[in-house]
């Protein structure tokens, strides 16, 4: 059997049966009554100046980042309260952002001892040669043979200090480092941060292979290796983040206004309940 339900319609009844095709147009009337959209949150996340203009190619990834690395992003921001206002002269001294902290952050998560498996040691995970050019003693431990009258053939430790673990020094060398590439990159902040990652000659090399005359990091991107693009996204994803900490640690940071489609009827509706209240 066939059910019918009743429609009423300017308060006549009148009886439909969906066997009844007559009334398809009717009911695709009623279906397509005009929506409007009403923002109901309005995106509140603000990129430093830095970053002006990375907003689109960005926002997806740092959006991810804070929903799955919350733990990482609270520790990290926690610890650059100790190192980051000590930082940030050095680096100004240099005509450096002071955004190019979170790289200490990033390269070495502030342990001055991390040693990476290319060798780059310290704060700043800085290689043999870079520290030599920019005047860091990098000499290691060495064992040395001292003849003794009571214990002949003792072994002792010589301890040779490896600047890179020193927090001033390396952090002198690395923001003297990144005003040098700023004069080979003409000051283009992205393509200076890819370069402390995977070195200028690399970056260079894409610039070349994209094939265009004044390109920014999105432009050579595809053409730099996958760790330097991660490296880079997350140079502008832990500074937005930081940035907006207050937001992000409340779970208040609205990266896109959040919009609601209302039928005028709801928005009647809306309204009238909000008058009896």
């Amino acid at each position: 059997m066939l059910s019918v339900c009743t429609i009423v319609i300017a308060g006549t009844a009148k009886a439909y049966s969906p066997a009844d095709t007559t009334n398809n147009n009717l009911l695709a009337c009623i279906d397509n009554i005009p929506k409007k959209e009403i923002v109901i949150k309005e995106a509140n996340v603000l990129y430093p100046s830095i970053f002006a203009g990375a907003e689109n190619e960005s926002m997806e990834y740092i959006e991810k980042l804070s929903e799955n690395r919350k733990a990482y992003l609270t520790r990290i921001y926690k610890l650059s309260k100790k190192y980051f206002p000590k930082v940030a002269p050095i680096l100004k001294k240099q005509n450096i952002p002071a955004e190019f902290a979170v790289l200490m952050a990033l390269e070495s998560g502030f342990n001055s001892n991390a040693v990476s498996s290319a060798g780059a040691v310290g704060y700043w995970q800085i290689m043999d040669d870079v520290a030599k050019e920019y005047g860091l003693k990098i000499a290691a431990k060495e064992k040395t043979k001292e003849v003794e009258k009571v214990k002949p053939h003792t072994n002792k430790q010589k301890a040779i200090t490896d600047e890179r673990k020193n927090f001033v020094r390396s952090t002198h060398a690395a923001a003297r480092y990144l005003k040098d590439r700023s004069r080979n990159l003409n000051g283009n902040w992205l393509l200076i941060a890819a370069s402390y990652n995977c070195g200028v000659g690399n970056v260079w090399d894409a610039m070349e292979k994209c094939g265009k005359s004044n390109p920014d990091f999105w432009d050579i991107k595809d053409y730099l290796p996958a760790e330097t693009r991660a490296y880079v996204m997350n140079f502008i994803a832990l500074n937005v983040i930081f940035k907006n900490f207050d937001n992000f640690s409340k779970n208040n940071l609205c990266f896109k206004p959040v919009l609601v489609n209302y039928t005028p009827q709801q928005m009647n509706t809306a309204a009238t309940l909000q008058q009896t209240d």
